[in-house]
C-alpha cells in the first residue's frame, strides 16, 4: 500500500489555510479580513492576493487552478466580480466555477473565494 503524504499549511485551531495531498492544493475559503467593510473591488483584490500567496506556499499558482467556489453577500456584485475575475486570471485557463449568494459569517464581508489547484508536474 502506498501512503500519500498530506501537508497542512498555515494551520490554526480550527483549520489549515491549505491542505496539499496527491498533487492537489485545497485552499480554505479566503475573505478580506484586512479590508472588511471596504468596497467590493478592494475586498476582491485582498482575496485574490491571499489566494496568490497561499498558492505560492503550496508550490503552485493561479495558472493551475482546477475549481473555484465564490460566495457573494450581494448578487448585485456578480457582474463586477466577473470583470475582476477575468482580469485576475489574465491569460490563464478558466477553472470550473460555482457562484452563490450567501450570508457571510463576519459583518462587512462581501466575498469569499475557495479554490483548488494542481501542484507539481
Amino acid at each position: 500500500m502506498i501512503k500519500h503524504m498530506i501537508k497542512h499549511i498555515d494551520s490554526g485551531d480550527l483549520l489549515s489555510q491549505v491542505t496539499v495531498s496527491n498533487g492537489t492544493a485545497y485552499l480554505s475559503g479566503q475573505v478580506a479580513f484586512d479590508s472588511r467593510g471596504a468596497d467590493f473591488p478592494t475586498q476582491a483584490a485582498e482575496v485574490f492576493g491571499r489566494i496568490d500567496a497561499l498558492l505560492e506556499k503550496a508550490g503552485t499558482d493561479r495558472s493551475r487552478l482546477l475549481t473555484a467556489t465564490v460566495w457573494l453577500a450581494d448578487l448585485g456584485h456578480f457582474a463586477g466580480f466577473n470583470e475582476l475575475w477575468r482580469h485576475w486570471l489574465g491569460v490563464h485557463g478558466r477553472p470550473a466555477r460555482a457562484t452563490v449568494k450567501a450570508d457571510l459569517v463576519l459583518p462587512g464581508l462581501l466575498i469569499e473565494v475557495q479554490v483548488t489547484a494542481a501542484v507539481g508536474d
